[in-house]
């Protein structure tokens, strides 16, 4: 039996195993509510809520951007491990109030919120697009990073386009079949599966080239101590882009549109809490496979795709099949329970804040369904196909998502801090902040080696400010009862 077919047999039936659970976790009444098949009718516990929330951020850049950086420009991957472990910090405050008023006015979407709190269907549309154009590259990153993880792991046994397949035409089957409790259950094995797949490579593999994670930092001291400061090796990142990347990335991550769609679903206050506050256990997957990385500096002189290091270690470190099928396993579980939220956050943004907000004739809600599994179904088409031409790296695919991402936050915090706030000026104020981040992502570089995203919502900021102070005052009692709803406890 060659390795291999050990390795891809332990995958595939990993995919079972998920499949199963996945469509094992269908409620029947799914089909027949909008509410249950986008916000598991708003009944999700702490476990299922900590590692949906969980499975959502930490994706194919856990196994293959973070060490990937590593290995190229040495301490600067580690924004990541800072940026995470302080993401959900804002999501305390922010969090519970999205929560609470998700539940008094059937919110499902983050376009629901903020078109009702500004009455603005135009606002509700923009938010929307937005959230789609920074969903969509993640989720193509998903779907590439599976295809990456098949074919390393299996010496191209298994090719790229047909492991992206495999595992995505999973994600597909118990998304469509089971909407957000099919995914719930489903990240709960896949949370713990990506622990202790990380955990197993993150210092293995050091043990293996160094005798040690200390003997390796003491070598790498000697031998490349510039992958050991900032900004890195080939001054990758100075202290500029270094820390207004961890600023973006965490405001960023506040405003994934999925992140609302869970606060919705939450049973309670307290479970939705809990579960932010045993997120930064999350960064346990961070540290062993950014050690990965490292390990890679003195071992291997360059790769073409630096995104590849781990398994590129792995096949010249004589370590068994059987436990290269729990590692990959662990990684394809990083890649498909993010995809598998994303993709259900992009169908629930498509039908309910795109289609339902501008057809004549609302169909019922059993159609609804029907219509948002469709949606599901063209979404994973068109992002597979996108996929087989895969970026060069995956981390600053990352990025420029949350540079997008970050522009959504000025407005959502005047919602709730700021009475007067206006639609114009939130409108201005994204358009604005969106066009800065694209000018100084694609066509200029920005000043100082800062995020674009920065650049962009501090002008966003400033125009949601200074476009509401100039507005005629409207008398809204709406808006005090929205921002009532939201404080209640």
């Amino acid at each position: 039996m060659s390795d291999s077919f050990i390795i891809a047999s332990i995958a595939v039936s990993y995919l079972v195993v998920v499949l199963i659970v996945g469509i094992a976790g269908r409620r029947n009444d799914a089909e027949n509510s909008l509410d249950v098949f986008l916000a598991g009718g708003r009944s999700l516990g702490f476990v299922v809520l900590f590692f949906i929330i969980g499975a959502e951020f930490y994706s194919s850049v856990t196994f293959l951007g973070a060490p990937g950086w590593a290995y190229s420009r040495g301490v600067p991957a580690l924004y990541l491990l800072v940026s995470f472990s302080l993401a959900l910090i804002p999501w305390w405050w922010l969090g519970t109030r999205v929560a609470r008023l998700g539940r008094h006015y059937g919110f499902l979407t983050q376009g629901d919120l903020l078109g009702a709190r500004y009455s603005s269907r135009a606002l509700s549309t923009v938010v929307s697009l937005i959230g789609v154009v920074a969903l969509l590259p993640y989720l193509v990153i998903q779907i590439v990073g599976s295809g990456y993880l098949f074919s390393a792991a299996t010496a191209g046994v298994i090719p790229f386009w047909l492991g992206a397949f495999l595992a995505f035409v999973v994600v597909l089957a118990y998304t469509f079949t089971s909407g957000l409790h099919g995914i719930g259950w489903t990240t709960v094995v896949q949370g713990s599966v990506m622990l202790v797949a990380a955990s197993t490579v993150g210092f293995l593999i050091p043990l293996k080239f160094y005798g040690g994670v200390g003997n390796m930092f003491s070598r790498l001291a000697v031998e490349a101590p510039h992958y050991l400061t900032i900004p890195g090796n080939n001054e990758a990142m100075p202290w500029a882009a270094y820390s207004s990347a961890i600023a973006v990335t965490v405001m960023g991550m506040t405003m994934w549109p999925h992140l609302f769609n869970r606060a919705y679903a939450a049973r309670t206050d307290d479970a939705l809490k809990k579960s932010i506050m045993f997120f930064p256990l999350y960064s346990l997957l961070i540290l062993p496979v950014l050690l990965v990385g490292f390990a890679g500096i003195l071992i291997i002189d360059s790769l073409d795709n630096p995104d590849q290091i781990m398994f590129e270690l792995i096949a010249i470190a004589d370590i068994s099949p059987w436990l290269i099928g729990i590692v990959l396993s662990g990684a394809l579980a990083a890649s498909m329970s993010t995809g598998a939220n994303v993709l259900h956050t992009i169908a629930s943004i498509a039908v309910k804040d795109l289609y339902l907000n501008y057809v004549t004739i609302v169909p019922d809600e059993k159609k609804q369904v029907k219509l948002t599994r469709l949606i599901v179904f063209l979404v994973f088409m068109i992002c597979y196909l996108l996929a087989l031409n895969p970026p060069q790296s995956i981390l600053s695919l990352v990025l420029v998502a949350f540079g997008a991402l970050v522009q959504l936050l000025p407005g959502v915090l005047a919602a709730f801090l700021w009475q007067k706030t206006s639609k114009h000026g939130v409108l201005a104020g994204l358009i604005a902040g969106v066009s800065i981040t694209a000018y100084y992502t694609f066509l200029e570089q920005s000043p100082y080696g800062l995020h674009a995203g920065l650049l962009g919502f501090v002008t966003n900021a400033g125009l949601v400010l200074t476009v509401s102070l100039l507005a005629k005052p409207v008398n809204r009692p709406d808006v005090e009862e929205f921002i009532r709803v939201a404080t209640s406890k």
